[in-house]
């Protein structure tokens, strides 16, 4: 399982150790993923994601899982949260026709 944001597709990054002598020495910083049950409105469903808390933050201000998907390009989202949009995308498609 790679350590990637699912969401917000924040991956690790790479930097020195520097220790007061001015030694470096190479090191990796990791987001801080949590495994996560969002829950879409427009499925009706939860949905496991691993998520970094800062996007975590980002959806919650956004309004749902729902309108971040949406907003978000298909490119920067996971495999299975590209899926996810895909299938909200048609929910919400239809449901607009049936109203109108």
């Amino acid at each position: 399982m790679s350590r990637v944001c699912e969401l917000t597709a924040k991956g690790r990054q790479v930097g020195n150790n520097v220790s007061h002598a001015n030694n470096k020495t190479k090191r990796t910083f990791l987001p801080n993923l949590q495994n996560v049950t969002l829950i879409s409105d427009a499925l009706g469903r939860s949905v496991k994601l691993r998520v970094s808390t800062n996007g975590l933050r980002s959806v919650e201000h956004v309004g749902g899982l729902d309108n971040w998907l949406i907003k978000t390009k298909a490119e920067k989202l996971s495999d299975r949260a590209a899926k996810l949009k895909r299938e909200i995308a048609k929910k919400l498609t239809v449901a607009a026709t049936s109203v109108a």
